[in-house]
């Protein structure tokens, strides 16, 4: 059927040479509904090229000289840089093919990234900043993020997020200039994530926190490190803007993204450091008496990690010997009709075992948890 499937059609390199071309028309004159129909026609065939249909199969060379001639013409920046002016069903097609092409495997590459995950690390990573920037628009959210987390299935592309630091007019950060214990000044794309969630329209939000969680959780050999050389900015942000976001769906969302971080045991210097906050512990002990029982929940499984530290710093053991009476009465009750949660019971109940056990007065821990954090990163 293949051979059905190639008569009468163009090449490769002719249709995306076309499609760079409509491209750039639409970029100038925007809302030209002749040029909107004809690139929605020409992506709508390159999507059919790639991805075939229940009738149709597709043919693996013409695929192969289809995404060398895309990343011959780079189309897949120019895709990504402007699926925002695309019309809708556009957009969904640009979606299909980036995410077919990130997955493509000529039949003698069966082990390594994907050649186009090779290409974009070593040689075009603003592909990855700009589909990060289509967040920046309502309507490029959803696309761009479905095609990040496709690209994110690879630990190179979580780095380059998180470490990328370029302007809108710079190249971004090649892999070979990733500097893991480096900290950062809070420009880079990865940061911008945090505004994309609080302050985007609930579709931009939901997709961006999506994808942020993702970067976060998947990858756990970059992440770690990463964390560690960006401690105080990453919790600061974390804490002032999603934890303490708002939308409910975003403040929930952030305290449970925040309890798997910290229970992580990748993350073990991590969490130890967060948990020897005095400041950290209060906001935690706000999110107990939340309005919202869901958020009382997820903040409980944080400040268990406080209270079961056998090393608490001198600022939280103040904070819970001067709060003892009050949690003794407090935790009993709390949330108690989550009767068919055994663990919840039992865990509330080593709590309130570990706050009676406490000592009349701080005692100097042996090590500083913070410390332990700054060697990780010097280490890295």
């Amino acid at each position: 059927m293949a051979f059905l499937f190639n008569r009468g059609r163009r090449q490769p390199l002719e249709v995306v040479r076309s499609i760079k071309d409509l491209l750039e028309k639409l970029r100038e004159t925007p809302n030209t509904p002749k040029i909107e129909e004809e690139l929605a026609r020409q992506l709508s065939q390159m999507k059919l090229m790639i991805q075939g249909t229940q009738e149709i199969d597709t043919s693996p060379e013409q695929v192969q000289g289809l995404v060398g001639a895309m990343v011959h013409e780079d189309l897949l920046h120019e895709l990504a840089h402007n699926i925002h002016i695309l019309p809708f069903e556009a957009r969904k097609d640009t979606q299909t093919i980036f995410s077919h092409v990130l997955r493509f495997r000529p039949a003698h590459a069966a082990h390594g990234d994907p050649p186009v995950i090779s290409y974009i690390v070593h040689h075009r990573p603003e592909i990855i900043v700009e589909l990060c920037r289509g967040y920046n628009y309502s309507q490029s959210a959803m696309p761009c993020g479905t095609i990040l987390r496709e690209a994110l299935k690879f630990d190179v592309i979580a780095a380059i997020i998180l470490y990328d630091q370029s302007t809108d007019d710079e190249p971004a950060i090649r892999l070979t200039n990733v500097r893991p214990g480096n900290p950062q000044n809070g420009d880079g794309v990865f940061w911008q994530f945090f505004g994309w969630i609080d302050r985007g329209s609930f579709e931009v939000s939901a997709d961006a926190f999506t994808t942020f969680r993702e970067t976060l959780t998947r990858h756990k050999s970059v992440v770690t490190g990463y964390l560690a050389a960006n401690f105080d900015l990453f919790f600061s942000r974390f804490n002032n803007i999603l934890i303490q976001s708002e939308s409910y769906v975003t403040k929930r969302q952030s305290i449970k993204l925040l309890g798997e971080l910290l229970l992580d045991r990748a993350n073990y210097n991590v969490m130890m450091a967060y948990v020897e906050s005095g400041e950290n512990l209060k906001l935690c002990m706000k999110l107990l008496r939340d309005d919202r029982k869901m958020v009382q929940y997820e903040g409980f499984h944080v400040f268990k990690v406080f209270v079961a530290n056998p090393n608490k710093s001198v600022a939280v053991q103040r904070i819970l010997i001067n709060n003892r009476d009050r949690l003794l009465k407090f935790l009993p009750k709390f949330l108690e009709d989550r009767t068919d949660d055994d663990q919840f019971t039992d865990e509330k109940s080593f709590l309130v075992r570990q706050i009676e056990l406490l000592p009349k007065e701080p005692i100097e821990p042996t090590q500083s948890a913070y410390d332990g954090v700054r060697t990780t990163t010097a280490v890295a």
